[in-house]
């Protein structure tokens, strides 16, 4: 069986990135893990702050995903271990989901995205779901320190 989601209403919809499940990293508190990655992208800069507060998820990705905004020069080389730290933290923090994502034993987890073809997974099969990947490699984390 596959375990798939996308939206937070979802039955799964605690695996998003943008549920409302918050956690404590690096001195601060972050409201989603959607707010931690974007902010990432900015280290050490005004950016990161102003995404760090940012009323929603949506609005944490937007600024994020602004151009306008500098890059940091290593960001495709350190987004997966980011995005794992996100995950990670945000499941280690949260026991309610945490109990789900090990309910789901050993079955895969897909992202399933209709765009994001990096984290996630189109219905036809394409995409190389980092995010599920992710997610499961989580799982098998929080087992071992169980």
């Amino acid at each position: 069986m596959v375990i798939s989601f996308y939206s937070t209403l979802s039955r799964y919809g605690c695996f998003s990135n943008c549920s409302a499940h918050g956690f404590e990293l690096d001195g601060y508190w972050w409201a989603t893990s959607e707010h931690y990655f974007q902010a990432q992208k900015f280290p050490d800069t005004p950016d990161a702050e102003e995404i760090r507060l940012a009323a929603t998820p949506g609005e944490a990705a937007n600024l994020g995903n602004d151009r306008n905004r500098p890059l940091r020069s290593d960001w495709e080389q350190v987004k997966y271990e980011i995005m794992l730290t996100a995950v990670f933290n945000k499941f280690a923090a949260n026991s309610e989901i945490q109990e789900i994502l090990l309910s789901t034993g050993d079955e895969e987890i897909v992202y399933k995205s209709p765009v994001d073809l990096y984290w996630g997974r189109r219905k036809d099969g394409s995409g190389e779901n980092k995010l599920g990947k992710i997610l499961m490699e989580v799982r098998d984390m929080l087992r071992q320190q169980n």
